[in-house]
């Protein structure tokens, strides 16, 4: 029992726990409570050990990443080591005759400036706005990147780009302008190169020769010739801060577009350089008062015809290039300007009533170098240069081709010839208004425009004397050797047609229009071309010369170009019209400029009833008295002082036929009777001298 008794007092012990269960049973709960609350402190102190540690693991990948992406992107670019920094394209400054900046042409748009030639505060301006810590980054700046981050997370797009001037730099030179990971990682493989290979002070050279500023102007002197008219060197304050705001947006903060735009942007930079001591807040307050003037380009632009053919005769010159050149021209600002608006205000006024839609004027002096082109009426709308490329039907302004090769041959100014109807193989040559005049003088045909009296001289002395005559003049073109030679059906140039005029006015000597006076490197250390012979001897005897002179004065003063203007300027020429009114001609000249306006349309397309005594008159007229002022007269080679060749008084006498006509006309249709006595009568006093004298016997 005693056993039993033990073994069941043993058994009991469990039963013996319930009844210290309640002081037992709560203490398993606070010690299971005390380790949870111990794993959970150590695991809050875990927690911000693991933070640290995952970041750092983090960081270190990505540092390994950022690594292993630049190598593998270097890998893909070409070899480093034979890396290097594309050759600026050549650029073409072209001066005008006082040294003026006519135009740039080139890929650039602009010759290399060096920074030593720059005002100090220009590249500041540009390390203000777009690199501040320029001098002490390797080619990639963290801190502006994290600031640009910052900037595009607040601004919830692309505030700022964080590229620094290295890296603008290399993506100039190497890289396209497509926004990818890949392109960017480029940029600063070829960044970290650029700042191993050059020093600060070249990068900044080669990135301010570079970088785009719109307007098709590439580098800072470029930009400073299209906006200000100037050369980098001698910007401003206010423009050096306006050229290094417009990188940003060169297309939307184009100052001759959006000059508001442009200005604040400018504003904004120079209160960067203020505030980064990179300019005197005293001159930084000066400029913000004084806003830079922009040189807007002319309307017509018409002096980029003239750069065009200048680029032509450089390649003719020269050759191909490989460094930056500077081409001295013959051309006149001031009279460029006056071609221009004399022309472009003509055809403004009056194209749509006669259905003229483009022009050209070529003027140049009588040694042949061009004072003036004009090859359209805008050159926005279209550059094809009508004063060098087109060829056109002269019309009447290519008898004096005629008049000179019959004068050659023994016939005198007051040699006489019948104009009455001619026909030739069905062809029947007319005058305007179908009118004839019987017996007439040479000056008189010539003055008047007379077909028939031109058609009868070319089969006189042969039409190919004629040719000869005019290719010995300088005309260039292929002419045609037949009678209908004598109305000027041959197409020519306008160019051509004022080499040829030439002799008349230099006394019989033959020249060689040119543009180009010199052609030297931007250094100034050489001379690629310098002009030399541009006259080619005598062509025309100085009798002849004399009697030319005399008769194409008369078309001034009584015949188709009596129209014409030129106060106290002895002055010559001859209109020219072609067939249904497709071209007009005025081709007039004085012993200072010779000049020639063609009116027409592109396709030929007749216009209107315009005639070369109509318009191209008046543009010459408009342009001859601006190009005439301030310049001594002088005679024409031949004329006696305020005379014309046959002694008579120079200012303008009744013309014997009062209307202005067109010079020929060569659709064959039913002709007048010829009237013989349609002669003008003659005035009374000096007049009517003059005019028994001009007009032969009777």
């Amino acid at each position: 029992m005693a056993a039993r008794g033990k073994s069941t007092g043993e058994r009991r012990e469990p039963a013996q726990g319930p009844e210290a269960a309640p002081a037992e049973r709560p203490a398993r709960p606070r010690a299971r409570g005390k380790k949870r609350r111990g794993r959970g402190n150590r695991g809050g102190g875990s927690l911000l050990g693991r933070m640290f540690y995952w970041g750092a693991v983090a960081s270190l990948w990505g540092v390994v990443l950022g690594i292993g992406l630049l190598f593998w992107t270097a890998y893909h670019l070409p070899p480093i080591d034979s890396l290097e920094v594309p050759k600026r394209p050549p650029a073409v400054q072209i001066l005008a005759l006082d040294g003026r900046v006519l135009a740039n042409r080139g890929e650039m748009g602009g010759a290399a400036i060096a920074l030593k030639d720059m005002p100090p505060y220009l590249p500041k301006a540009f390390l203000a706005i777009e690199d501040r810590r320029f001098y002490s980054h390797y080619g990639i700046d963290p801190l502006g990147l994290i600031r640009a981050f910052a900037a595009n997370v607040l601004h919830r797009g692309v505030a700022q780009g964080g590229s620094t001037i290295t890296q603008q730099l290399a993506k100039n030179l190497f890289l396209t302008q497509e926004r990818t990971l890949n392109r960017k990682l480029q940029e600063v493989v070829l960044a970290l190169w650029l700042e191993h290979k050059f020093s600060k002070q070249q990068i900044l050279e080669l990135y301010l020769n570079r970088v785009y500023f719109g307007a098709g102007a590439y580098g800072v002197e470029a930009a400073a010739q299209r906006y200000f008219g100037k050369s980098a060197k001698n910007v401003t304050l206010a423009e050096a801060a306006l050229l290094a705001g417009l990188v940003k947006s060169p297309s939307r903060l184009s100052p001759t577009k959006n000059f508001d735009g442009a200005e604040k942007r400018a504003q904004l930079v120079l209160l960067a350089m203020a505030d980064g001591r990179f300019a005197d807040e005293g001159a930084v307050k000066v400029a913000l008062a004084h806003p830079p003037h922009i040189v807007q380009p002319s309307a017509g632009g018409s002096v980029n015809y003239v750069a065009d053919w200048v680029m032509d005769v450089v390649n003719e010159l020269i050759g191909r290039f490989d460094q930056d050149i500077v081409v001295e021209t013959t051309i006149d600002p001031a009279l460029q300007a006056a071609a221009e608006k004399s022309l472009v205000d003509v055809l403004s006024q009056k194209s749509e009533k006669f259905d003229v839609e483009q022009g050209a004027l070529v003027s140049m002096t009588p040694a042949g170098a061009v004072r003036a082109l004009v090859g359209g009426r805008n050159y926005a709308e279209s550059q094809f240069n009508r004063a060098i490329a087109a060829k056109r039907q002269p019309g009447s302004s290519f008898k004096p081709f005629v008049y000179l090769t019959a004068l050659e041959r023994g016939l005198t100014p007051d040699t006489v010839r019948d104009d009455k109807p001619i026909e030739l193989k069905g062809w029947k040559p007319e005058n305007y208004g179908h009118e004839y005049y019987g017996p007439v003088t040479l000056t008189q045909a010539l003055a008047m425009s007379l077909n028939t009296v031109s058609v009868r001289l070319t089969l006189e002395v042969g039409a190919a004397n004629v040719v000869k005559t005019a290719y010995r003049l300088g005309i260039t073109s292929e002419l045609s050797a037949n009678p209908s030679i004598a109305l000027g059906t041959s197409e020519v140039s306008v160019l051509e047609m004022v080499g040829a005029y030439a002799p008349f006015a230099n006394g019989g000597t033959a020249v060689m229009p040119h543009v180009v006076e010199r052609i030297r490197t931007n250094d100034g250390k050489k001379t690629l071309y310098s002009i030399g012979q541009t006259s080619f001897g005598r062509v025309i005897d100085p009798r002849y010369v004399a009697m030319m002179n005399g008769m194409m004065r008369q078309t001034l003063l009584i015949g188709t170009a009596k129209k014409a203007d030129l106060p106290g300027w002895p002055a010559a020429g001859k209109t020219g019209t072609s067939q249904d009114f497709r071209d007009a001609w005025f081709i007039g000249y004085t012993s200072h400029l010779v000049t020639a306006v063609w009116l027409g349309n592109d396709n030929s397309s007749p216009t209107k009833k315009a005639t070369g005594s109509g318009l191209p008159v008046e543009i010459w007229s408009r342009f001859m008295k601006v190009a005439h002022q301030n310049q001594q007269i002088a005679d024409l080679p031949g004329l006696r002082s305020n005379t014309g060749w046959f002694g008579t008084a120079s200012g303008p006498t009744s013309p014997p036929l009062d209307r202005q006509a067109p010079d020929n006309r060569l659709a064959p249709v039913p002709v007048a009777a010829a009237n013989g006595n349609a002669r003008p009568q003659a005035d009374h006093g000096l007049d009517g001298w003059f005019l028994e004298r001009l007009f032969g016997r009777r």
